[in-house]
């Protein structure tokens, strides 16, 4: 008797895995062995405990609590009773298209001649410096910056070279070593929300005769006027070449962008490889980011309390012995540094209901892990109160005192 279709199917997906190269398994041994079962004795990083109803959950990016906004719901619901809409590639969409209106407007509001949409922050990052660099070109990465730079820079097959975490001085070293290229940094960095020296990248780009990318992802709808970033907020929107920005965190939706020229445009649809082969935003996307936009403009108060809320848990952190002085912002790092310890952190502000994001290597540095939290503006003041008296009861537990970034606080105050 034959065996049913399904059946031979999970057989033969089954037995094509076991047979697969040595080269494969050694790198998947290399993270279920070595890594998952030695390492950390068969616990995942990332594999949280169940929620409690009442958890603080500060592992998102939606940063003004944008994603149950009921007019936002609604402009996107109108969208998808209408019906389906055309799918292509961007590349093919006629002038006066719904997405086109959006980039107009997106444009305005960042002081941009012009503005295209990608369908992440990582494609937008990618395409960008693949369709500008190339084989031997320099392109300067800040360590921390995002790595959708750094694959943007390997689909380029140009040189990446790294500098020193916000350091100028390191950066104009390089610069004088490898020659004029492309500077890239993020406005506001992922895992523990520090700022770049702005003016320093603009001043160095233009002395050195490079181009400059600043990464808007976490600085967009958060700061400047209106929520149009770091850049606005310090008026160098026509001295950098390029921000690029993911559309999933102030914006609470799925996309990308790229600020630009009219005529960069024009060649980045025809160059860019995930402009190219990649399908154009759906309708009711469009309506979201279109809604999100209006709401984001008018939403000063909302960035003050995500101000407020920053300020108050960095210094209550502080007071208790955690080192949080990398960051200013609304990212916070609680560095434990190896990822057992990382694990032993956060596991401990789960069984006080705080839920942060792990981050370890690749996104970090090897023995830099890290819990990030990310917080909102409509955080409570109980919530961040509970917040911190986890912080204060899990100090002996968790080992506090012997973390890396413990001891490097110390050296800091002695110096």
């Amino acid at each position: 008797m034959s065996q049913p279709l399904s059946s031979l199917s999970t057989t033969f997906a089954a037995t094509a895995e076991q047979q697969m190269p040595a080269f494969v398994r050694a790198r998947m041994d290399e993270h279920y062995v070595e890594r998952i079962e030695k390492l950390l004795g068969g616990e995942h990083l990332h594999q949280w405990q169940a929620m409690p109803a009442d958890a603080v959950m500060l592992a998102g990016n939606d940063y003004l609590n944008i994603a149950a906004e009921p007019a936002l719901l609604a402009a996107q619901a109108r969208v998808l009773q209408g019906g389906g809409a055309m799918l292509m590639s961007s590349v093919f969409l006629q002038e006066g298209s719904r997405q086109h209106r959006l980039e107009r407007k997106l444009a305005d509001f960042l002081g941009s001649a012009a503005c295209v949409l990608a369908q992440s922050g990582w494609a937008a990052n990618v395409g960008l410096l693949q369709s500008l660099a190339g084989p031997g070109i320099p392109v300067y990465l800040d360590m921390q910056a995002h790595a959708s730079l750094w694959e943007g820079v390997q689909s380029a097959q140009a040189l990446a070279v790294p500098f020193l975490h916000n350091d100028s001085a390191h950066l104009r070293r390089q610069l004088e070593r490898h020659g004029p290229g492309i500077i890239a940094v993020d406005a506001l960095y992922s895992t523990n929300g520090s700022v770049a020296p702005l003016l320093d990248m603009v001043e160095m780009a233009e002395r050195s005769g490079s181009m400059l990318i600043v990464d808007e992802s976490h600085s967009l709808g958060t700061h400047g006027p209106q929520g149009a970033g770091l850049v606005a907020a310090l008026g160098l929107q026509d001295r950098v070449h390029f921000r690029t920005a993911s559309l999933a965190k102030a914006f609470a939706g799925r996309a990308g962008l790229i600020t630009c020229s009219s005529q960069f445009k024009g060649y980045f649809l025809s160059a860019s490889r995930p402009a190219i082969f990649s399908s154009c935003l759906l309708e009711h996307e469009l309506a979201w980011f279109d809604a999100a936009l209006d709401f984001i403009r008018a939403a000063d108060a909302r960035r003050a309390a995500l101000r407020q809320h920053s300020l108050y848990l960095r210094q209550g952190l502080a007071a208790l012995g955690y080192n949080v002085s990398d960051g200013t912002e609304q990212i916070i790092a609680l560095e434990a540094g190896t990822e057992p310890d990382t694990l032993i952190l956060r596991k401990a502000l789960e069984r006080h209901g705080i839920y942060g994001a792990v981050f370890c290597a690749p996104a970090t540095p090897k023995n830099r892990a890290l819990v990030r939290l990310t917080l909102n503006a409509l955080l409570r003041q109980d919530q961040a109160q509970r917040l911190l008296d986890a912080c204060a009861a899990i100090r002996d537990e968790v080992g506090l005192a012997r973390w890396p970034s413990t001891r490097r606080l110390r050296k800091l105050v002695l110096v």
